[in-house]
């Protein structure tokens, strides 16, 4: 009978053997089965951990919040001051109502942020909450940052604006005079123009000139044009202590001026005085404008060249008479000639930058940091570290239930269950067991 392959029955015994060994248990580290890994276990130690330090800085967060919003209330109303005139009660009890305002306002956005930007889990929740945490630094910057800066710094912002204004007076009054001596130097091209029709006089004197020794009409002309010349040298002259001395009187309001951009005392008055001596500059820039002399050495070229008075030719004989309008017509040239040259002289000197008109404008102390902001970048650093530190908080609460989140995992929710939780689960799993009964025994 050939040998063929027989089934055992289910439950024969099987023959005698060593024992196979066991399968083992299959492992399953997934969250929610009951069984982790030793690494999930060091990290929902490490997040206890970091729980239990949040929560220890959580009992003085709120107090640190008001401490912050309270200093720069405090910066914020005396920055209010400066820009209010008035010094009444109302006035005082508007400052004061605005500053309470603001810190109210910073307590409550930054409280709200290290509340719930932390907790937003979801991407997009989290790029909304750091928008309108942007938008609401912004805002405080807005309202109450300046401010700050401007108590910390407003006194010296005002000082810096009192030293540049008498920087541009400054520039303004050598530049009005050196307009003015360039004016007065035309004097010795005046002379020289009058020195040559003085030689030519008395060339015409001796005969040179015309060929008629005598004092006829070549003479008079030639006179008559170096005396036009003269008076004009002498005006031109006239003007050289008026210029001194406007200068003079300057260069000593400017030394009054400095001296308020660093005196003792409060910067409002010193401002005010300031003001009356900026007046007095002006007033002598203005005059180191009018004594330059080069309009009226170009209108004098002008008029030396058209306004020419010909005297009668007085000649004995037709031969004198047609040599004395010869070198008449010669001496017009020249004098055509030398006008040109004198007036090309004045439009060099008119053609000199002008002096720029330079206006004290008092300003507050609000206002002189912002404009001068670059020179006070310290001040502005603290004034706007004080109203916004606490976003460095609301990044570190983020971080840290960042990790927590992590080391916890999302699904082991047992791993933070409260006594109060546990009793509540249990009771629930008692019930869904009575529940399952009861409907056993109805079956």
């Amino acid at each position: 009978m050939p040998d063929t392959p027989t089934e055992m029955p289910q439950g024969a015994l099987r023959p005698a053997g060593p024992p196979e060994p066991a399968a083992p248990a299959p492992q399953d580290p997934r969250p929610g089965t009951g069984m982790t890994s030793p690494s999930e276990r060091s990290g929902a130690r490490h997040a206890r951990e970091l729980e239990q330090h949040l929560g220890w800085l959580d009992s003085f967060t709120g107090v640190a919040l008001g401490v912050l919003a309270a200093a720069s209330g405090i910066y914020t109303y005396l920055g209010v001051r400066t820009l209010l005139d008035d010094t009444g009660a109302w006035t005082t009890f508007a400052a004061l109502s605005y500053s309470i305002a603001v810190s109210v306002g910073i307590f409550v956005f930054w409280s709200y942020m290290m509340r719930l930007l932390p907790a937003m889990r979801a991407a997009s929740s989290r790029i909304g909450l750091l928008c309108s945490m942007a938008l609401g630094s912004l805002a405080i910057i807005a309202m109450s940052s300046w401010l700050n800066a401007a108590a910390l710094a407003g006194a010296a912002a005002v000082e810096q604006h009192l030293a540049v204004t008498v920087q541009d007076y400054q520039a303004s009054l050598e530049r009005a005079h050196a307009n003015a001596i360039a004016g007065q130097s035309l004097g010795r091209d005046v002379a020289r123009v009058r020195q040559s029709f003085g030689d030519l006089s008395e060339q015409e004197a001796t005969g040179d000139l015309s060929g008629f020794a005598g004092r006829g009409a070549v003479f008079r002309v030639l006179t008559q044009k170096a005396a036009e010349l003269a008076a004009l040298e002498t005006q031109i002259g006239a003007q050289d202590a008026p210029v001194a001395a406007a200068f003079a009187e300057g260069n000593a309001i400017l030394s009054r001026m400095r001296a308020l951009t660093v005196e003792a005392g409060p910067v409002e008055q010193r401002s005010v005085r300031f003001s009356e001596e900026a007046v007095r500059l002006a007033g002598i820039v203005a005059q180191l404008r009018q004594l330059n002399v080069a309009p009226l050495v170009a209108r004098a070229a002008q008029d030396l060249a058209e306004s020419v008075v010909l005297p009668e030719l007085d000649g004995g004989s037709d031969l004198a008479r047609s040599s004395q309008a010869s070198t008449i017509d010669s001496v017009l040239l020249l004098l055509r000639q030398r006008a040109e040259t004198l007036r090309g002289a004045a439009a060099e000197v008119e053609a000199l930058p002008a002096t720029e008109e330079t206006i004290y404008t008092p300003i507050s102390a609000a206002d002189a940091v912002i404009r001068y902001a670059g020179n006070f970048v310290p001040s502005w650093a603290g004034a706007i570290a004080i109203d916004l530190l606490p976003a460095v908080l609301v990044f570190i609460v983020m971080v840290t239930q960042a990790a927590i989140r992590a080391g916890r995992g999302e699904g082991m929710s047992e791993e933070t269950m409260t006594v109060a939780e546990l009793r509540a689960a249990l009771a629930a799993a008692r019930l869904l067991q009575d529940a399952d009964a009861h409907r056993d025994a109805g079956r």
